[in-house]
This record gives C-alpha cells, sequence and structure tokens, in this order.
C-alpha cells in the first residue's frame, strides 16, 4: 500500500467521504445558484454541484481574500496592530484541473518570490480535493496544458462511471488514505484502463483550441496592430475580466482613516489592470490611459510565460462573463493572423 499512487472510491461511499472530510474542516464545494456556480460552504453532500463547468469566482478567493485588513495603525502613536491570523481550516472540494494549475501558479507568486504569510498560513490549513469536468464550448484549458493537474491537490477524484479513480498529489492526501483504508480500494488493472478511456473521451469533448506555440512572440510583434484598435473600441474597462480570472494576482493597498484622522484601516482588495488609474503615479502621468493600450497590457500579460508557466489556463471565464462579449480565443487567433469567421 506504501508505494501505489491510485486508489477507488466507490460513488456509494461518497457521503462517508465527505462526513470524513468534515472532520478536517468546513468544507466549501460548488453549489448551484441560479444561472452561476459558485465556491461556497456546505453542510451535506447534497447540495453540492459536481457537474459544473466553472464557477463564476474562481477558488482563489480563498487564498488571496477579494479585500481584508492587513494591519490597523494609529498615526498619532506611530503603532500598528496586525489581526491575529486564526482562519478555521478549509477544505475545498470539486476544483477542477485547470483551477489547480492556476493556483500553482499563484503558490510561485505569494509562496515562493515574494512569501506572503497569509496565503502561506492558508495553503497549511486548507485541503484541496480535485474533480474531473466536462469542457463546454468556452474551455480550452487542453489548448493550455492545463487539462490535467500533476500537483497543487491532496486528492483528485476522476469520475470513472460508478467510481472514482482517486489520485495523491500530496503527503497530506497520502495520509488521508492511510487513516481511511476501509474507504479505499487499490485500482486494479480494469479500473486503470477505464480511467484511460474516460480521460481520452475527456480530451475528445474540447471543441476549442487556440495554438500556444510562438504565441508570446506573436504578441511582441502585434504591438501596433489594430486588432487593440478594435476591441480597445468594444471593451468597456469594467475589470471583469480580472475579477474573475484565476491567474491574476494584481492588488491595490489603501488607507483607510477614522474621523479622528488618525486611526484607521490598511487594506488589500483585488485589483484590475483594465481600470483607467492602474497606470497612474504620482505627477499624473499614465502608462495606459486609454482601453486599446490596456487591453492590450492584459492580454501579453496572459500570454506570457512568466513564472515558467502559461498565465492563462483555458477557463473561459474571461469570454463567459464579458459585458461587451468580448472572446479571448478569437482575439488571440486574430494576434496570430488567424481568420475569424
Amino acid at each position: 500500500m506504501e508505494g501505489n499512487q491510485l486508489w477507488i472510491l466507490e460513488k456509494e461511499n461518497f457521503n462517508e467521504f465527505f462526513n470524513i472530510l468534515k472532520l478536517k474542516g468546513n468544507i466549501n464545494a460548488p453549489v448551484k445558484q441560479g444561472t452561476i456556480n459558485a465556491f461556497k460552504k456546505v453542510e451535506s453532500p447534497e447540495e453540492i454541484n459536481l457537474d459544473y463547468t466553472r464557477t463564476m469566482i474562481p477558488p482563489k478567493k480563498y487564498f488571496i481574500h477579494p479585500e481584508e485588513v492587513i494591519f490597523t495603525f494609529d498615526k498619532k502613536e506611530e503603532k500598528y496592530f496586525e489581526p491575529v491570523f486564526a482562519e478555521d481550516t478549509i477544505v475545498l472540494l470539486g476544483v477542477h484541473a485547470c483551477d489547480i494549475n492556476a493556483m500553482n501558479l499563484l503558490a510561485k507568486v505569494f509562496m515562493e518570490e515574494l512569501p506572503d504569510k497569509y496565503y502561506l498560513e492558508r495553503r497549511k490549513n486548507s485541503y484541496i480535493i480535485g474533480t474531473s469536468c466536462t469542457p463546454d464550448e468556452y474551455c480550452f484549458c487542453k489548448s493550455t496544458n492545463t487539462a490535467f493537474a500533476n500537483e497543487g491537490f491532496e486528492l483528485f477524484l476522476h469520475d470513472i462511471g460508478q467510481k472514482y479513480l482517486v489520485r495523491i498529489g500530496s503527503i497530506k492526501g497520502h495520509r488521508f488514505i492511510l487513516e481511511n483504508q476501509d474507504l479505499f480500494d487499490e485500482a486494479n488493472k480494469n479500473d486503470i484502463l477505464q480511467f484511460k478511456k474516460t480521460e481520452q473521451e475527456r480530451l475528445d469533448q474540447f471543441t476549442l483550441e487556440l495554438e500556444m506555440n510562438g504565441l508570446q512572440n506573436m504578441l511582441d510583434i502585434s504591438f501596433d496592430d489594430e486588432v487593440w484598435d478594435e476591441y480597445g473600441e468594444k471593451c468597456l474597462g469594467c475589470g471583469s475580466c480580472n475579477l474573475v480570472c484565476p491567474r491574476c494576482r494584481c492588488y491595490d493597498v489603501q488607507d483607510y482613516f477614522n474621523l479622528d484622522l488618525s486611526t484607521g484601516n490598511r487594506v488589500r482588495k483585488w485589483y484590475s489592470c483594465m481600470l483607467k488609474d492602474h497606470g497612474l503615479v504620482a505627477g499624473g502621468h499614465n502608462f495606459r490611459p486609454t482601453t486599446r493600450e490596456r487591453i492590450r497590457n492584459r492580454f501579453n500579460c496572459k500570454g506570457s510565460l512568466r513564472e515558467d508557466m502559461q498565465n492563462c489556463v483555458g477557463c473561459g471565464r474571461c469570454t463567459v462573463y464579458c459585458p461587451a462579449d468580448i472572446n479571448y480565443v478569437e482575439v488571440m487567433k486574430k494576434v496570430r493572423g488567424v481568420s475569424i469567421e
């Protein structure tokens, strides 16, 4: 058992699996809310929708909060006070491979380059349980090589019919299997063959493709391309694409004073490079004053290989939730010189 990394969880045992996970921490899973899905705290398996394609807001919200107080301060006393970190352990159940790969990039930013103690603590106090998914017409994670997750999770559940094939992705995941051996069976040859079959069938369902080879260079030589004029006029500059992107990591830090003008809070919140004041610096100069320049900057960012990883995971959120109906893949294809019918 020690060396095995592939296990079987019968679907009839999922409720027991859920109850054991609940002992680890608060379970947050995808829940159907009207026309969208959202990760929320759940108390029972019946609340969960594992058949979802994507949530509007990615699960990165559990590690980088949309808004949080970094510290309170007293300007008069020249003192500051950091809030006591006392967050409960969370279990994220039902995270798709694209979002896991997105969080792997964020981990490089917030855990390696410039370690962020909030991110470090929250990741340490979390269990990430991945689940397989079925692509729709907006998914292109197969093109970005993020349709499969190799790391960044504790356990990954692949639906193979009446069972889940379970892969282990961390020491915590391995320990979970060891602690609950009665719940799992070792995967046999037929299970593995079925996994290969269903995985290939899933990959064959992708209908949207984007050629990634040389894309960064194509963006470099398209600095003055008319494509930015076309979509710059169409873009509303609302920043929705940034807010739903699982790999955007920009944030703003602001001080908010109380009425005594001495005490207050320093707050960190998600920010968007599509907002006009994102490129504004002291003296009133703006590096990206027009929507054309901002949308060009965003697509260059998403097409880059910073952290040696593609900065787009092909989840399709920015296209699905864009109020101006700007299609990410369509723009990138025009950058490549591909005609759009």
